[in-house]
């Protein structure tokens, strides 16, 4: 299977890189290819609702954008790494889907499974409720077939992350992919 992480951490080194670094290498172990792309290096602009696209064309914003919408339209899966921000993905990854939107019906006609990988400072149970509800309504909407989802909580700092479980759950989560 051809997976590609979208990584939407600015902190290249930071508890979302290890959950992705993790599962990666999981899914590399079970025979997958992996091509993570750090989203927030990328010169991305936001979508304009222009709608030139007119939801299945080219985007007239010339960007690095083309670069991801390559990769996820030769992907079977779609994995989506993000550190909470304000009870949500980041703005880079969110800039990235918003940018789906030139070519949803393709991104929906693959049936792609996907995942969730996210890290937060914060432990409360109702952590993720924002993020877990946008991620199920993507999965829905762009017709994914969920794989799962680590959702790290009390992940503030990789020294943090490196004494929790998630590491570990996310390398389970790529080595027991089918």
């Amino acid at each position: 299977m051809n997976i590609v992480v979208l990584q939407g951490s600015p902190n290249r080194s930071g508890s979302t890189a290890i959950l992705a670094e993790n599962f990666e290498r999981g899914a590399a172990e079970a025979g997958h290819r992996i091509q993570h792309i750090d989203v927030a290096a990328k010169n991305i602009r936001p979508c304009t609702g222009c709608v030139t696209c007119g939801y299945e064309g080219p985007c007239v914003i010339k960007d690095d954008n083309r670069q991801i919408r390559e990769a996820v339209l030769g992907a079977d899966m779609l994995v989506f790494a993000t550190p909470l921000y304000y009870y949500g993905m980041s703005a880079q990854l969110k800039t990235v889907v918003d940018r789906f939107c030139a070519y949803n019906s393709s991104i929906n006609r693959k049936h792609m499974k996907s995942a969730l990988l996210a890290v937060a400072w914060n432990s409360d149970g109702w952590t993720f409720d924002a993020l877990e509800s946008h991620y199920q309504t993507l999965v829905r909407y762009l017709n994914f077939v969920d794989q799962g989802m680590v959702l790290g909580r009390g992940c503030g700092t990789p020294q943090m992350t490196a004494k929790t479980q998630y590491p570990a759950s996310a390398y389970r989560l790529g080595r027991e992919l089918r």
